[in-house]
């Protein structure tokens, strides 16, 4: 072999190994033997560039997949990418706009299919990420959420549900984005503290607490609670004669626990067509509901001469009005509350009573199963599913506690249709009420099967993207296998583990386990591995706005993949937030190129190769020890893989982390190699100095590829040559285990 240069450059070498590892076919399991171990990337947007939590992401699962790998199990890391509705399409109206043009200058499918060919040119940035990460997927296997075989178990998905009186649609609160013009999840919302004015008004013997004067013009229900002691005398159901904002109105008395005694005056009035708590009060006692405020949020007619205004320009005019009236009690000028906001445009949200298809999420199946919220807590509680760290089941099961039904549909273009149509009935003249129903059908539908008009619509919106991400584990093996004619749902299912952020334990973890009990009776994974958020130096959260955001990328350019994936890892205990200063980076910059030097030494050193030492199985059984100084290190070698093991069948991939590097850096460099010098000189102890340091060596870099593939691999290569890989060479052993 050539000496190795004197210094390791990740630039030289990172693109060259990768293609080998991606050619030698050993990133698919097809090519391998054992019991399969098997973990789905969740999927990133297609569209976006990759960030460091990302990285982080990729980073662990590949520690796990290599680990296994090497164990000699039929590794599986099957990759994707994510159509992200809603986030896409606001990138893509903005490129629109930028070209002086937007969505409603285009029919439907005309922005379907240019938003579909943006997302395509785009496509290969996130998964160009992955691969300098170092990720050892199965790109054979790579898939996109809207793919055809995705979209058709989908399909299948949501008519399954149907037929089982699991699906259906409904007018309900929904988090509006008025410039969007669509519902949002909780998750595509953020909230911002502010301080605004709190406005006391008289209304008829009460005083009422509001920060939102303009949605009063509705107001005709009083709600208190039942044991109030202050308003006893008042009855449920009693009309009480009022003047208001435009006259004269007559309010009723509503007794209703969901009022808090102690905020305000203990008194409220309700505008349930625009508040979540407000809706469930009248939909208990079965109230009128009216709408104040339009889509576009402006007032409605019944705001009488404010109609037509913005919300935020009438409320000063509004409260001067009542003030004109003598009906402005007192105004609280500190009055400081969080306001819920599009994450996207920051706009204000405004909550709307919208159609939405929702899933039942606590009804009992009608062939006799629980709910899929209790089968999915069934599956924890047998610990068919295990979700690392007792802090997050605690979570996870106070958020299934208190579960709500899920709306699943956004008023979107970009995303999959949601397959139900209605039959206008236009075309016959004999349309029935029956022909009312939605028409659900995982084809579109030919006529209307209660009066045959061919005169059909189809819902005119889109699915939530955790309605079709929820289906991943099982959809992205069975489209496989749809696609390429592979057993691989029957050979990789249930999956061994998922991997993600602690933030969406709720949103994506919960509702896979509810999918995957329900399509197919079992868990969609063993295990539930949770990340942090990776942090600045300052333990600031990232974001474009703070100028504090770390691109992988660049940092690969400058300190090399494996100093990026060992910074992450090294602090990453479960579900806690990680700090990351350039500082770490750089420092384990510095750890690649330690290991680099110690593998120049003892390679130099051990006259590599040898009858003991060169074969090409990398490395042969521990050698015998004729000194206390070997004696000593190799025990700590077997120490070390014991920890080292154990750690990483356990998930605890930061102590794994920190004893390799303890163990390479101390132990191994700075007491052992100083030590063997000395016995190098002594022609008895030469060889069997010479097998100990380079049994170390190979050790090492097993036991080290997982964390750092490529540095490991280099050294691996210009040890054995590029054709025998390290990536699929037997994890050590402890010696005396």
């Amino acid at each position: 072999m050539n000496e190795l240069p004197k210094a390791y450059d990740p630039r030289q070498y990172e693109d060259d190994i990768y293609r080998r590892w991606e050619e030698s076919g050993f990133f698919n399991p097809d090519n391998l033997k054992g019991e399969p171990y098997t973990i789905i990337m969740p999927p990133p947007n297609a569209n976006a560039p990759s960030h460091v939590g990302h990285a982080l992401g990729y980073t662990i699962q590949d520690i796990l997949i290599r680990f296994h790998r090497m164990r000699g199990r039929k590794t599986l890391w099957l990759p994707g990418t994510d159509h992200a509705g809603f986030e896409t399409q606001v990138v893509f109206e903005k490129k629109l706009e930028k070209e002086g043009t937007s969505r409603f200058k285009m029919t439907r499918e005309e922005f379907y299919q240019a938003c579909w060919d943006y997302v395509q040119t785009n496509k290969h940035i996130s998964e160009t990420a992955i691969r300098r990460l170092g990720a050892s997927c199965d790109w054979s296997r790579n898939i996109f959420t809207l793919d055809p075989e995705i979209v058709k178990i989908v399909y299948q998905t949501f008519k399954q549900m149907y037929d089982d009186g699991l699906m259906y649609r409904a007018g309900r609160i929904c988090n509006w984005c008025p410039k969007h013009q669509t519902g949002l999840s909780d998750l595509e919302t953020k909230y911002e503290e502010r301080h605004d004015p709190f406005y006391f008004f008289k209304y008829g013997p009460f005083v009422i607490g509001t920060s939102r004067p303009e949605t009063k013009f509705g107001d005709k229900y009083v709600v208190m609670h039942p044991q109030d002691k202050r308003y006893a005398k008042y009855k449920e159901g009693q009309k009480i004669e009022l003047e208001w904002i435009n006259g004269p109105i007559t309010a009723t008395i509503i007794k209703d626990e969901a009022v808090d005694m102690e905020f305000g005056t203990g008194v409220m009035t309700i505008t349930p067509a625009h508040d979540p708590v407000d809706f469930e009060i009248a939909t208990r006692h079965k109230l009128d509901i009216e709408e104040v405020i339009d889509k576009r949020g402006k007032l409605l007619p019944i705001a009488g001469e404010f109609e037509g205004m913005k919300i935020l320009d009438a409320r000063p005019k509004i409260v001067e009005k009542l003030a004109a009236k003598g009906l402005v009690d007192r105004i609280d000028d500190k009055y400081t509350h969080n306001v819920q906001l599009c994450y996207k445009c920051g706009n204000l949200i405004e909550p709307q009573i919208v159609p939405q298809w929702y899933v039942a999420m606590t009804k009992p199946l009608p062939d006799g199963r629980p709910s899929l919220r209790d089968m999915a807590v069934a599956a924890v509680d047998k610990k068919e599913v295990t979700i690392v760290t007792e802090r997050f089941e605690k979570t996870f099961r106070h958020w299934m506690a208190n579960i709500r039904d899920w709306p699943i549909s956004r008023q979107i273009w970009w995303g999959i249709p949601i397959p139900a149509w209605y039959c206008r009935g236009t075309d016959v003249g004999r349309c029935r009420p029956e022909c009312k129903n939605p028409i659900v059908a995982t084809e579109p539908p030919q006529e209307c099967p209660v009066c045959g008009s061919k005169d059909l619509e189809q819902d005119q919106d889109t699915f939530d993207t955790w309605f079709s991400s929820g289906q991943w584990p099982y959809a992205t093996l069975m489209a496989n296998d749809a696609k390429n004619g592979t057993k691989t749902f029957a050979t990789h299912y249930p999956t061994q583990v998922m991997e993600t952020g602690w933030d969406i334990l709720f949103f994506w973890i919960a509702r896979m386990m509810m999918f995957s009990y329900y399509r197919t009776g079992k868990p969609p994974f063993e295990k539930v591995f949770l990340h942090g958020l990776v942090r600045d130096k300052d333990r600031q959260k990232m974001s474009k706005s703070k100028g504090n955001v770390i691109d992988p990328l660049g940092v690969i350019d400058q300190y090399g993949t494996d100093a990026l994936r060992f910074a992450l890892i090294f602090s990453t205990a479960a579900g806690n937030d990680i700090p990351l200063p350039e500082e770490k980076i750089n420092g384990m910059k510095h750890f690649a190129n330690k290991l680099w030097n110690i593998a120049r030494y003892v390679l130099a050193a051990a006259v590599f190769p040898s009858p003991i030492r060169g074969g090409t199985e990398g490395g042969v059984s521990a050698p015998e020890a004729k000194t206390e100084t070997d004696k000593a290190i190799l025990a700590k070698l077997t120490d070390a893989t014991k920890d080292i093991t154990n750690n990483l069948e356990n998930f605890r991939l930061h102590e794994a982390a920190q004893t390799i590097y303890d163990f390479t850096w101390r132990e191994f460099a700075d007491k052992y190699i100083e030590e063997s010098k000395k016995q190098l000189e002594d022609p008895a102890l030469e060889d069997s100095t010479c097998d100990t340091l380079y049994f170390i060596l190979v050790t090492v870099l097993k036991l080290l590829h997982p964390f750092m593939p490529f540095v490991t691999e280099a050294i691996w290569g210009e040890m054995y040559g590029a054709k025998q890989l390290l990536m699929v060479e037997k994890w050590p052993k402890a010696s005396n285990s």
